[in-house]
């Protein structure tokens, strides 16, 4: 298959339908980690309008998207339009000439102002040790199946109900990444568990 990976740096989603035999380009404003040739630099409208890709899965970026983000926005501390942007970007995406598509997002603003997703899943559900929902809009394209379910620990106090938490999680549910200047990139990053499943799943389709 002729495979688009839009708005990906990291490259994870890319390499994981490069080995699967797929004929796979990665597109992002930001330069590739490994400094891949099949990474373009730019707009990934630019490749779009050049090649016919069978399946594209694009990653829009989520800033002025997820919930978080939105936080900051309603509370005037950013512009409303860096939100209609991105959802115009979204839009587009989905609009895009190509048969097979999915998009990936955190839980946000995409599914009350387009549409709601057609699947959430979990890292844990792809044998990832790691808690983040995350929301899935596909066009032709089935519901991605679990492979491997990672079990939690349990933490217990004298006062709530027992709770469930992942290798990336601490006891009180929050992310145990420090505050940095590169965290949104890490947290953005695809688990390979995923990537693996989308490609051995989705890259039979054709």
């Amino acid at each position: 298959m002729k495979v688009l990976v839009a708005c990906e740096y990291s490259g994870v989603v890319r390499e994981a339908f490069s080995k699967e035999g797929h004929n796979v380009l990665s597109a992002d404003f930001n330069p590739s980690y490994d400094n891949n040739i099949n990474h373009y630099i730019g707009d990934c409208f630019d490749l779009i309008d050049i090649f016919h890709f069978d399946l594209m899965i694009a990653h829009p970026p989520c800033t002025y998207l997820c919930s978080s983000g939105m936080h900051w926005t309603k509370r005037g501390f950013r512009d409303y339009k860096l939100t209609q942007d991105a959802l115009f970007f979204v839009w587009e995406l989905m609009q895009a000439p190509i048969e097979l598509i999915a998009i990936e997002n955190p839980i946000g603003i995409i599914s009350s102002k387009i549409r709601k997703p057609d699947q959430i899943i979990q890292p844990y559900e792809f044998g990832e040790n790691s808690s983040k929902k995350t929301c899935l809009w596909l066009k032709g394209l089935p519901l991605l199946k679990s492979t491997e379910y990672v079990e939690p620990r349990i933490v217990v106090d004298g006062f709530k109900k027992p709770r469930l938490r992942w290798g990336n999680q601490c006891d009180s549910g929050q992310n145990k990444l420090t505050p940095s200047p590169d965290r949104w990139k890490v947290r953005s990053v695809t688990y390979s568990g995923i990537a693996k499943a989308m490609a051995l799943q989705w890259g039979t389709i054709r």
